[in-house]
């Protein structure tokens, strides 16, 4: 499973690529706006920090200015997947620009239905919203496994990038279900390194090292 890194922070992500954990970086409106910084000099950044994909999303609402600002961005780096809404519009405007070979994030997408039609208009990922979903009392990680049997019924190709992932539980489960990629905060992804055993059982080991009177170094 690929982890995407899901911030604008550029000195988060490169903390986590020099580990080797980051295979591409999500961003949105929101995360921009959080970075403080122009869109087209944080994406440039980012995408000369990462060798994966940085999706860098549209903010129009009709088809044609989806297309044009889209273009824009793709413009940034080689790297770059354009992130469309999950509307009618942002189905034509992935449908122009995987007709032009470029890489596209379909995102905001809460059901199955959606999720075919994505892959239909030729998305590269499909971003289903997990966190979101559980927030309305609805199973975000069902919604992962129906997609999953979805496209390995008719053998779709778009990767499964699953989004909106607020803990350690999501990766995991996500994982299982055979999720081709998250995206989470990189809080998140550090927290994957946490558990109350590692810490109990690091404490009683040092504890005894002590005793030894002992030194490595």
């Amino acid at each position: 499973m690929k982890f995407f890194v899901d911030t604008a922070d550029i000195a988060a992500i490169r903390e986590l690529n020099d580990l080797g954990m980051v295979d591409g970086v999500t961003t949105n409106p929101s995360l921009i706006l959080k970075s403080g910084r122009d869109i087209l000099e944080v994406t440039r950044e980012i995408c000369e920090t990462v060798s994966g994909p940085v999706s860098a999303e549209v903010v129009a609402t009709e088809a044609k200015d989806m297309i044009a600002e889209g273009l824009k961005l793709a413009k940034i780096a080689p790297n770059i997947a354009i992130k469309v809404p999950l509307t009618w519009a942002g189905l034509t405007a992935c449908k122009a620009f995987a007709s032009e070979g470029h890489m596209v994030n379909v995102t905001l997408c809460f059901s199955a239905a959606q999720a075919i039609l994505a892959a239909k208009a030729g998305a590269s990922f499909i971003s289903p919203f997990v966190g979101r979903l559980d927030d309305i009392n609805a199973d975000g990680l069902e919604l992962i496994d129906d997609i999953r049997t979805i496209y390995d019924n008719y053998d779709y190709k778009t990767e499964i990038l699953a989004a909106s992932i607020r803990n350690v539980n999501h990766i995991t489960e996500c994982a299982k279900i055979g999720a081709d990629v998250i995206t989470a905060p990189p809080a998140v992804i550090k927290s994957m390194a946490s558990h109350v055993l590692t810490d109990k059982g690091l404490d009683q080991f040092l504890k005894d090292w002590a005793k030894t009177g002992q030194k490595i170094l």
